[in-house]
């Protein structure tokens, strides 16, 4: 069977149509099974011949913890950076090669944009000091292009300076400037406790990341202690991983349930806890396994350490964590 090769699937990947999807996941899985020697392998040790998957339902997806070991390629190419996991002492962080920067920084642009508007209509403040404190941040590499791309004076990051951030947050209300505070999880706590203030003109965004900062707190209760403090109605999400080079994001529902949408090139699929190769029913719990068409020269197909729902509109929630997964950056305890 003949592979596509890589010029014609970024082609593709370009102007992805949703009813493509499947079809374009399956020629990445094709290619990525011939390129991609430690992929290969995996195939290899799980009796996967790539000719006989014949729907995205029967790929096999990559376990995420071997981005802790290994450099994972698909071809041959030399990386821009590398982004690199938060880490306890102790842990292995993950490393995720970066063959090109500019096209991981115009899907992040991509995704944010079906949800939020072009980054250029918003004034950006980042509140993400953990990661700021270290490099190799997939997540502040995002931040900062959004924030090269807003045409706000105002826009920028925040490390420490929580005094600092109150007063811009102010003077944009003042003038009245689409605003996005876009906070790790325990930063956003800090700033609640120190500067209760009315925020119901600004969009709340946090990234989750506890990290032993603070004591974990359930999403819910992350949510309803930011809206009591900052007076508004719902709190905003982003998912998002150093092994994903794509991200989705929750807004407020009624109802206050917490579904994630995700971009154009991701799709998030549950398998059963104790059958990784089994599909979990729509809605119903099980491991999150994600296809991220962005990783085309990494591996598309990965298994995450995440327990969460599938549901039938493509949208997930996150639930909790595998008893015996790691702590992560990205990690935030859900009810």
């Amino acid at each position: 069977m003949q592979t596509a090769d890589r010029a014609d699937l970024l082609s593709k990947l370009a102007d992805l149509a949703p009813e493509h999807f499947e079809a374009v996941a399956l020629e990445v899985f094709r290619f990525q099974a011939a390129e991609n020697k430690l992929y290969a392998r995996f195939l290899e040790l799980l009796g996967k011949k790539p000719a006989a998957v014949q729907h995205a339902l029967e790929i096999p997806f990559l376990p995420v913890s071997l981005f802790k070991q290994y450099a994972i390629q698909t071809g041959r190419w030399y990386p821009q950076t590398v982004f690199t996991s938060s880490s306890t002492t102790g842990q292995t962080p993950s490393r995720h090669l970066v063959r090109n920067l500019p096209a991981y920084l115009e899907n992040t642009r991509r995704g944010f944009g079906l949800a939020y508007g072009d980054p250029s209509e918003w004034c950006i403040l980042a509140l993400l000091p953990s990661y700021l404190e270290r490099s190799g941040s997939s997540l502040v590499a995002m931040a900062d292009y959004f924030i090269q791309q807003s045409p706000y004076a105002q826009s920028g990051f925040f490390l420490n300076d929580l005094h600092a951030l109150r007063d811009t947050l102010l003077e944009c209300l003042d003038m009245e400037i689409p605003t996005l505070l876009l906070g790790v999880s325990f930063a956003l706590l800090d700033f609640a406790a120190q500067y209760p203030m009315d925020l119901s003109g600004v969009t709340i965004m946090e990234t989750g990341g506890m990290k032993g900062r603070r004591a974990e707190l359930t999403r819910g209760e992350l949510h309803r202690v930011l809206c009591s403090a900052f007076q508004v109605q719902g709190i905003h999400s982003e998912y998002g991983m150093t092994e994903l080079f794509s991200q989705a994001y929750s807004q407020p529902r009624a109802g206050g349930d917490s579904r994630f949408v995700p971009g154009p090139l991701l799709r998030a699929v549950a398998c059963d806890i104790n059958d990784p190769l089994a599909p979990a029913p729509a809605g119903r719990s099980g491991v999150l396994q994600f296809i991220d068409l962005a990783n085309l020269d990494t591996c598309s197909f990965l298994a995450t350490e995440d327990i969460g729902k599938v549901y039938h509109d493509g949208t997930f929630e996150i639930l909790g964590r595998l008893d015996a997964a790691e702590l992560r950056g990205c990690n935030l305890m859900v009810e």
